[in-house]
Order: C-alpha cells, then sequence, then structure tokens
C-alpha cells in the first residue's frame, strides 16, 4: 500500500488495479481493511480503527482514494463530495482520437444490475440519470491518446461508459468495447490528481497519484517530461 497524503483527519492512498475499497460479495480483502492495518500498527493503536469511505473506484481502475481517518472528516467530506467541492481528475488511455480536442459529454445513463453495466443514451429515458464529464487531449501514442477527464456528475462506470459512447473505448476495458484486455486485468484508467479544501484545517489540499508501472504509461510519463522540459527553455 503506498500513502500519498496522510495527517489526523485524512489520508490518501494510491489504489492498485485489481484491489477493491470495500468489503463486497468476493470475499477479497479490501483496501479499506489494508488502511485501517496500517494505521492500527504505524499509531500503535488499541482496538478497533476509524476509518470512513467517502467514495470508491472500480476494481480494475487505479490511482487516489480518499479516507476520513475521523467520523468529523467523513461527515464534511460526505457534504462535499456531495456538492461537487473535491475535484478529481482521471487520465484516461483511450483507443482512437476524439473528432474534438476537448469537449463535453452529456449522455443519459441506464444501470444494468445484473450485467454490472451501463448503458448511454443520448436523450432522456426511464430510470436513465443524466451524466456530463469534461475532457482534453494531453497527448498521443501511435495507437492511443491520452485524455484528462473531469466529472461532473457521479454515476455508475460513467467514465468508461461515455468515452465508450465517443468511440473512444479506455485501453483494456473489454466491457466496454476494447478489443483486448491488458496482462494485468487491468484497465487503462487513473484516478490521478484530487484537490480540496481541507474539512479540518481549511488549508487547500492537492495530490497527484504516480503513473502506473506500465510501458504505455510510463511511455506518456515521458512525453510530459519533455514537452515540459521544452517550454522551460
Amino acid at each position: 500500500m503506498e500513502v500519498v497524503y496522510e495527517d489526523n483527519h485524512i489520508i490518501i492512498v494510491n489504489k492498485q488495479s485489481g484491489e477493491i475499497v470495500q468489503g463486497d460479495k468476493t470475499g477479497d480483502r479490501p483496501l479499506s481493511d489494508i488502511v485501517k492495518d496500517y494505521i492500527k500498527e504505524k499509531y500503535q493503536k488499541p482496538g478497533a480503527v476509524f476509518l470512513g469511505v467517502v467514495h470508491r473506484l472500480d476494481r480494475p481502475v487505479s490511482g487516489l482514494v480518499v479516507f476520513a481517518r475521523t467520523s468529523k472528516a467523513l461527515t464534511r467530506l460526505n457534504k462535499m463530495f456531495a456538492e461537487g467541492e473535491v475535484h478529481k481528475t482521471y487520465w484516461a488511455i483511450v483507443k482512437n482520437t476524439p473528432h474534438e480536442p476537448e469537449g463535453t459529454l452529456i449522455h443519459w445513463l441506464v444501470r444494468n444490475e445484473k450485467q454490472n453495466k451501463s448503458y448511454a443514451y443520448d436523450h432522456e429515458r426511464p430510470n436513465a440519470k443524466k451524466a456530463i464529464l469534461k475532457y482534453r487531449v494531453i497527448g498521443h501514442s501511435a495507437n492511443y491518446s491520452l485524455l484528462e477527464v473531469q466529472l461532473m456528475t457521479g454515476r455508475h462506470h460513467q467514465i468508461r461508459c461515455q468515452l465508450a459512447a465517443m468511440g473512444c473505448p479506455i485501453k483494456g476495458d473489454l466491457k466496454y468495447g476494447a478489443p483486448r484486455s491488458n496482462p494485468d486485468g487491468s484497465i487503462s484508467l487513473l484516478s490521478h490528481s484530487v484537490a480540496f479544501i481541507h474539512p479540518v484545517s481549511k488549508e487547500r489540499i492537492t495530490v497527484e497519484a504516480p503513473l502506473p508501472d506500465d510501458p504505455l504509461w510510463q511511455a506518456f510519463a515521458i512525453f510530459f517530461q519533455k514537452s515540459f522540459a521544452f517550454h522551460q527553455k
């Protein structure tokens, strides 16, 4: 487990693909339990450790997950997430290049519980929830594009579903139209950064996740390093 930020009220960790944030029917050990054990051992806490889950990431997604270490932080973070005061940015490696270098996607998503999948429509329909995201293209390789995504709403599989509906499925995401899986079972979607006003100290917190240890992600990292060096000249 990789801790990227920690104080008395909040802990932010870098989730690996394949981990579940909270316990589910699989019975696999969730990240929340791993974090509790870390806190218990580091601070030699007797008894049960408090840890509040304020948001989740899909199992094949990697990147930043925010947990609350106190009930005060949990209550305030829940309110902040609900009111859009926590700004999360995702990076996605997708097949194909969007027609426009940046834009806003608006769909109505219908969730199929049995399939654990959402379907996107360009018009309202029964049981559908409106989904809005903004994207921009920030890099290219020979076969893929790197998109930066910001969610305006929080729907089931929203990024995966909407990007696929645009004709740009996320690399490795077989469920939403990728032609092949990634070797490690991941999908190339990263919860890259999170920014918010600390619910207790009121200081601004901004954290970025390291890129996954994957050749294509690392190739994009080199691209950004070269781009940064060029603009510094």
